[in-house]
């Protein structure tokens, strides 16, 4: 299927039956049973796995070639030993991005660690690589401009971007990030770790990305409400309440999500609909919506550190980088359940608090950041008990540490940090940011014997509780911030164990990023070979 397609009009007209009901009756007559229900660590791993074989080999109105057959192995060959095979075909998968798109790092670089995982796979079944490669290809990308005028009057132009990259388990879903540094690579990146996040919260969510290169940072109210209307006025043709999804990110907040979703309804003659999630809980968002990747990240560590090392976060000293949402709400959750934060950082340094974040603390961090839009420099000045370290990371400024809840930017922890937590006694790192740790930082980190917890698993609550908003605003209804809370609590709870049992399966159970990364493929991949050739 994933390899070459080639439909049989003859067998077609010979059966004059739907492929729907030819899939039913070849798959009764072959004895295999229907999928079952999308994976939760409480469903067989190997009976869903075995299920997608039988299928990706059912001689329906899709055919395979051998793998040995394709260009990417002729006057090579592929190796019989498992292990070599499996390194063939990951260096296979990573140099079709690579030659498709040589410029991307960031999204080769997310290729490759996906499909580092995934070669236990590749050496069992052919089929899955394939399965892979065709999901290195957007549905769709858009690139489009985005005019707007300044408080001089003066006319600017920013480039938009949306990638829609699968809708093989639902609508597209992901953030609007802005942000200087924006472009294809980063929103390809985003989009493709988007799918498998979105695979692993049980919920129906596609994978997409979007966003400008527009910079908030210094900008009026007038201002940033005149690009957004801009920005949705390009953006609206491609997006939809059972289409796209978009949401927020970086740069997008609440105040910006407002104005997108006014200038939609103004676009379509004052339709309300769930076209857009973080939205305010006043007018159609969810309660624990803007504190939910952050609360999600410390639910999906406190689970892991029971399981792994039989620990509760109870004393825990936890060093956050980030100052925005994910960091402040992460902080909270984690002095809810007696762990101590000591640093928060921004774009210029790092505010450390030797003694740890009280909740008076944290709430005058939260005024400086949240209301103000003000630099840490500015809560130094304040608490005298803290000390302000400019240009440095809060790797490098903790010298005895628990826990480490990287809730930045991408690759802002690389190997000498690595090094320095699990000097400091860092037993367990957590992403709160999209892919913050460097491939060799993770491989110190887990060597050293630190728990691992990989962003499309960790940071995933955010978009979980959009998928939650999603559901209230097809009911036209709000449930409450407990109802919410506690859905959120199951749902990382349960993609924890999701990661862990593939881990214990294909790997071992302490190897989380690749437990996450292969129950995510099957899913998508038992759903793309499901849907046809699409």
């Amino acid at each position: 299927f994933f390899s070459g397609i080639r439909f049989s009009l003859a067998a077609t007209m010979k059966t004059q039956i739907s492929f729907l009901l030819a899939s039913t009756l070849a798959s009764i007559s072959s004895g295999f049973n229907i999928p079952p229900p999308p994976y939760t660590h409480k469903t067989s791993l190997s009976a869903k796995q075995n299920a997608f074989e039988r299928d990706l080999r059912f001689k329906g109105a899709v055919n395979f070639r051998p793998v040995e057959e394709t260009s990417f192995f002729q006057g090579e060959g592929l190796s019989k030993d498992p292990t070599k095979r499996a390194q063939q075909l990951v260096d296979a998968a990573v140099n079709v991005a690579k030659r498709r798109d040589p410029d991307q790092s960031l999204f080769i670089q997310t290729v490759t660690e996906v499909a580092t995982s995934l070669g236990p796979l590749f050496a069992e079944t052919d089929e899955y690589f394939f399965a892979f490669k065709h999901m290195l290809e957007p549905e769709q990308l858009y690139q489009f401009r985005v005019p707007w005028v300044d408080d001089e009057g003066r006319t600017r132009v920013q480039r938009g971007f949306r990638v829609q990259f699968s809708s093989a388990l639902g609508p597209y879903k992901g953030g609007l990030r802005y942000h200087p540094s924006v472009g294809v690579d980063t929103i390809k990146f985003l989009g493709f770790e988007q799918i498998f996040k979105n695979a692993l919260t049980t919920l129906n969510l596609g994978g997409g990305k979007g966003g400008s290169d527009f910079d908030p940072k210094g900008k009026s109210e007038a201002e940033i409400m005149r690009f957004c209307q801009s920005f949705m006025t390009a953006l609206e043709p491609y997006i939809g309440p059972n289409r796209d999804v978009p949401a927020g990110d970086i740069g997008v907040g609440g105040r910006e999500i407002g104005y997108l979703f006014g200038q939609y309804k103004r676009l379509n003659q004052g339709r309300f609909e769930g076209v857009l999630t973080g939205k305010s809980a006043d007018w159609g968002g969810s309660y624990v919506r803007p504190e939910a990747t952050g609360w999600g990240l410390v639910f999906f560590a406190e689970e892991a550190m029971k399981d792994q090392k039989n620990e509760s976060l109870l004393g825990k000293r936890c060093a956050l980088s980030g100052s925005g949402n994910v960091a402040q709400f992460a902080a909270q959750q984690l002095l809810k359940l007696g762990a101590t934060p000591v640093t928060f950082s921004d774009s210029s340094g790092t505010i450390y608090e030797p003694d740890g974040f009280t909740q008076e603390k944290l709430d005058l961090l939260m005024e400086v950041k949240a209301v103000r839009g003000a630099r840490l420099t500015d809560y130094a000045a304040k608490s005298p008990s803290s000390s302000y370290h400019a240009s440095e990371r809060p790797w490098s400024v903790v010298d005895e540490i628990d826990l480490a809840l990287p809730c930045a930017t991408q690759n802002e922890l690389e190997e000498q940090d690595a090094i320095n937590l699990v000097k400091a006694g860092c037993v367990g790192v957590f992403e709160g940011a999209n892919m913050p740790t460097t491939p060799g930082a993770v491989e110190i980190l887990e060597a050293g014997g630190c728990v691992f917890g990989p962003a499309k698993a960790a940071n995933a609550g955010g978009v979980a509780v959009s998928g939650l908003e999603m559901a209230q605003n097809a009911q036209m209804t709000q449930w409450t911030e407990a109802d919410v809370e506690q859905r959120l609590n199951v749902i990382m709870k349960d993609i924890y164990h999701q990661c862990a049992d593939c881990a214990e399966t294909y790997h071992d159970r302490t190897q989380i990023k690749e437990g996450a990364n292969i129950a995510a493929f099957l899913k998508v991949a038992a759903a793309l070979r499901e849907q046809g050739a699409v």
